[in-house]
């Protein structure tokens, strides 16, 4: 199920503000510039994510249809690992 907008915003704020009440940032931007830049990070970190998805799942539909008995869901796993290194996409 895909991440909402709204969970990525809730969780965005949760980290920079822990982070400023613990400490550990100190901000030279408004917090809400930070936060923004947070949620568009997030937000192209879970679309990369879930097209990696979508082509982990297309290429494990062939080789399963192909090879009858493998386990679809393990090989769509290891798929999804393989392209999200090939891409040095870290998940």
């Amino acid at each position: 199920m895909p991440i909402r907008e709204s969970e990525i915003d809730a969780l965005a704020h949760a980290l920079i503000e822990g982070l400023i009440a613990h400490g550990q940032l100190v901000l030279k931007a408004p917090v809400q510039d930070v936060i923004a830049c947070v949620v568009e990070l997030f937000s192209d970190n879970f679309e990369i994510e879930a097209k990696l998805d979508e082509e982990a799942e297309r290429m494990a539909e062939t080789q399963a249809r192909q090879h009858p008995g493998v386990d679809a869901t393990r090989l769509r796993t290891l798929i999804k690992q393989r392209l999200a290194e090939q891409k040095g996409f870290t998940l």
